[in-house]
């Protein structure tokens, strides 16, 4: 009886998993959905270290930074998952956080408690915007020549990061960057990496990226290049930064500009993140992204939810094409993935012991993997290969998402208008173009 019992229980779970996350329908499995979320955390555990590591330098308690990334990275995972049914993780941004640090609190002399302050502004307007469907009609409205081009172009981004992360791929004085060393051991072990990862995807093999990553992992420990995990489990401390924020200092005029920024970035870093996972797991539907609503709740709870306690903006993870590309195909992969983040707030020297060269390689394959997104633009139509080129080269060679796309739009706007193509042009798009042209005006002018 106990035997049947459980099978029971077995097969109603499998029925409510299956009514909740419509794996059939999008023709993936538990297995599926737990290689992919698992390979999705694995190539952005790296938060885990970075983050704290960025934001001590304004100040902020490395271990209250800790559980802040975890419990925000979870949170905002989690509601991807459940309310949107997206396999797309969030995290704190990696150019938000050096945004936070290098130019708010050490450039503008700001403590770390009122920059927290407003950051919890910026997700409360956040916030707004998506109830009031503001930031849908953005994300919609984008031509799908940028769609496409922004996927590639992340793409590109994401590959050249991984080559860097690799010293495959170096500064030179005289051509900018040019070819590393091969006498390198974490080259070497980046290019093993890759080619473990390219003879078990060329077999079909599931999970091939995660498996190299691991394997990768292994040899380094091996050759003494990255060391075992120094513990297990470590306690975490949340008190160092548990509502630490100061909301009245961030009401001071003039750290509206502060607030603005944050939204801005956040805002386009994180559209460009979502087109270009969307399109890589073929979730554009007639050239819009279903749910986009429930999407962008998410990164704005995960906004609040950080700031209250102790780190900066939430944002999607361009990582979360891994993820796709291993298989993740429903918010059930995120559910794993938001509860390997918490697990991560006790076994933090776990998340570390995955050195940067063995994620490498994965990151240079996905990029690879979106750069296909760029066979649907039509390069014969003059007015829709321009902008596509233009956002495909700005966003690697820049190193911005957000500018890639920004300077995508405007050469669009200007060649349709050349074109006498106006009704091409909608009025999101026109809004954004002069919002896009007064930024640059302003930088300028800075």
């Amino acid at each position: 009886m106990s035997d049947s019992f459980h099978q029971t229980l077995a097969r109603q779970g499998s029925f409510l998993l299956e009514r909740f996350f419509r794996l059939r329908e999008n023709q993936t499995t538990v297995r599926s959905e737990f290689l992919g979320g698992l390979t999705t955390f694995i190539t952005m555990a790296y938060i885990v270290v970075v983050n704290p590591q960025i934001l001590s330098k304004a100040g902020i308690p490395v271990e209250g930074v800790v559980f802040a990334t975890c419990i925000s990275a979870a949170v905002a995972t989690l509601v991807m998952g459940l309310y949107a049914n997206y396999p797309i993780a969030l995290a704190p941004g990696m150019s938000l956080n050096a945004y936070f640090t290098y130019v708010v609190c050490l450039g503008m002399h700001v403590p770390w408690q009122t920059a927290l302050g407003v950051i919890f502004f910026s997700g409360v307007f956040f916030l707004l915007l998506t109830v009031t469907r503001v930031r849908e009609q953005i994300v919609n409205g984008i031509p799908g020549c940028l769609k496409h081009s922004t996927a590639g172009g992340i793409g590109m981004f994401i590959a050249f990061v991984g080559l860097r992360n690799a010293n495959l791929v170096v500064a030179n004085p005289a051509t900018f960057v040019s070819l590393g060393s091969f006498a390198n051991h974490e080259a070497q072990l980046a290019c093993l990496g890759l080619g473990i990862m390219l003879v078990l995807m060329t077999r079909k093999v599931t999970g091939a990226i995660l498996i190299g990553v691991l394997v990768t992992t292994l040899i380094g420990i091996f050759r003494h290049m990255s060391s075992w995990p120094t513990a297990v489990f470590s306690w975490p401390h949340p008190a160092a930064t548990w509502l630490k924020l100061d909301l009245r200092g961030a009401l001071h005029l003039g750290l509206f500009e502060i607030i603005f920024v944050f939204l801005f970035v956040d805002l386009f870093d994180n559209v460009g993140t979502l087109v270009g996972v969307c399109e890589q797991g073929g979730f554009v539907k007639d050239g819009k992204i279903p749910r986009v609503g429930r999407v962008l709740i998410s990164d704005a709870v995960g906004t609040i939810v950080g700031s209250l306690t102790g780190t900066s903006t939430v944002t999607s993870y361009i990582e979360s094409a891994a993820g796709v590309a291993a298989g993740a195909r429903t918010g059930l992969s995120n559910v794993f993935v938001a509860g390997l983040f918490l697990l991560a707030a006790f076994c933090s020297p776990l998340a570390a012991a995955i050195p940067g060269y063995a994620t490498a390689p994965a990151l240079i394959l996905v990029g690879a993997l979106m750069t296909e997104s760029i066979g649907r633009v039509d390069w014969n139509d003059f007015t829709e290969a321009i902008p596509a080129f233009v956002t495909l080269l700005a966003t690697p060679l820049t190193f911005s998402i957000a500018t890639g796309l920004s300077l995508g739009l405007i050469s669009y706007t200007l060649v349709k208008v050349a074109a006498g193509k106006f009704r091409d042009v909608s009025p999101i798009i026109w809004i954004l173009t002069v919002l896009f042209i007064f930024r640059y005006i302003y930088l300028a002018a800075g």
